[in-house]
């Protein structure tokens, strides 16, 4: 299996922190993706976080879903 790239680690950990920063799980994240017309299982969000593969229309997603509305980069 192919290791996460610099940028898809970049990637993971962003979105890993604004859950926590949040208080969000997977479970409350897929419920909250749910709300937006987003249907994922849980195992599979977990996978994608863990992997780093996951699309930059999903990274926007999970935002809008935990309701980030600025991210820091650096």
């Amino acid at each position: 299996m192919a290791e996460k790239t610099d940028w898809e680690m970049k990637a993971a950990n962003l979105l890993k922190a604004e859950l926590k920063r949040k208080g969000v799980t997977y479970a409350c994240l897929v419920q909250a993706l749910a709300q937006i017309g987003v249907d994922e299982k849980e195992v599979n969000v977990r996978n994608k976080l863990s992997r780093g593969k996951f699309t930059a229309a999903f990274f926007l997603q999970c935002l809008e879903a935990i309701e980030v509305r600025s991210l820091r980069l650096d």
